[in-house]
Formats: C-alpha cells, sequence, structure tokens
C-alpha cells in the first residue's frame, strides 16, 4: 500500500494504449450470460457504460449500493416482491436463471435480471430453495445468512432490446453489474425506475 492509501498498478499500460475500463472487462461475462439463455447482446438491448453519478436519482438509489437488490427494491417500492423465473439452466456447477421481481403490493415488474449461482459455494438447503424457485434470491441468502458483501462492477444505461424491452418496456432503463465478493460470481440486473 502505497503512502496516499492507494495500491499502486501492478503495471501501468503501455504509452498511448487505451486502457479497459472494469465495464469492458466485465462484458465478457454478461455475454456468455445473455447466451445461455438464447440471447444476442442486441436482443437484451444497448449497454452503455456509466458512472454512479450520472444515474438518475432514483435509480442511483436502486443500483449504486453494496446491499442485497430484494432489500433495497422493497425499501424504494414498499412492498415485498415476488420472483418470476423466466427461464433457468443449470449444470453440475452452476445454476442461472432470467428472472423478473415484481411488487407484491400490484404486480408491476421492478427488476429484470440474469443470475448466474455457483452452487458447489452454498448449502445443500439453500441450492434446494434457489431451485424452488418461491422467493427471490436475495431473500433466501439473507435468511441463510449469505451474500453479506456486494462489489459493484458496472453500471449502465440501456436501451432496452426485444428481450428486456418485453418485461421493462422500450423506454431507457439502467442496470449494474456486480458480484458477491463471498462466492465471487455474477449477478447483472437492471431495474425498473417505479413509483408506488
Amino acid at each position: 500500500m502505497s503512502s496516499q492509501g492507494v495500491d499502486p498498478p501492478l503495471s501501468p499500460p503501455p504509452s498511448g494504449s487505451p486502457s479497459a475500463t472494469p465495464a469492458d472487462l466485465f462484458i465478457g461475462s454478461v455475454t456468455r450470460l445473455a447466451e445461455q439463455f438464447g440471447y444476442s447482446m442486441a436482443e437484451l438491448g444497448e449497454f452503455e457504460s456509466v458512472l454512479p453519478e450520472q444515474l438518475p436519482d432514483a435509480y442511483r438509489v436502486l443500483l449504486a449500493h453494496t446491499g442485497h437488490m430484494t432489500v433495497t427494491l422493497e425499501a424504494f417500492h414498499s412492498s415485498l416482491v415476488d420472483v418470476h423465473v423466466l427461464q433457468e439452466r443449470s449444470d453440475e456447477s452452476s445454476y442461472a436463471r432470467e428472472i423478473v421481481l415484481t411488487r407484491h403490493s400490484d404486480g408491476a415488474v421492478v427488476q429484470y435480471g440474469l443470475v448466474r449461482i455457483w452452487l458447489a459455494d452454498l448449502p445443500a438447503d439453500v441450492r434446494d430453495e434457489i431451485r424452488a424457485q418461491q422467493s427471490p434470491l436475495g431473500r433466501v441468502l439473507i435468511r441463510h445468512g449469505l451474500l453479506r458483501e456486494v462489489e459493484l462492477i458496472s453500471f449502465w444505461q440501456v436501451t432496452p432490446g426485444s428481450a428486456i424491452a418485453k418485461q421493462l418496456g422500450d423506454e431507457t432503463v439502467f442496470g449494474r453489474s456486480a458480484q458477491n465478493l463471498a462466492q465471487r460470481k455474477a449477478d447483472h440486473s437492471a431495474a425498473r425506475d417505479r413509483s408506488c
């Protein structure tokens, strides 16, 4: 650690070369996850990396935090949220799902997301509850004392493609890519700004 409290870079980028942003580095993961569900990135939408301070106020509250999305959405919308699994994929080590979360109070869609979970990192009872599709992932993990810290990777301004527009409409939305520090696995979500 340097005297200013910042780790020095391992090696500076070559002179004159553009440096990759976290969003640039993470887009490959987003693309592979989308492809698991049969989507191209164009079908999801046009994603433009933005800084947290560029998010509209409501989206900043919904996305620029390191807490559980479930808790944040429920507080923002003053309602519990329900999970609806649109598609799921699994293999021996991971479980992925395409979801929407809806307000329990009126059924309005408040989040669309693609989530990948590494099942080997979780106790059997947690894996079973996630696969049962009865509760949002955040609620399951909280109930079992898991996923306590989130690392924010990037924020996105999204012009919806057909897949996201089907769930959230065709107006511009904002989202984030984040990963759980405990399991170090990815979660990509787009929140819908809807007030109560």
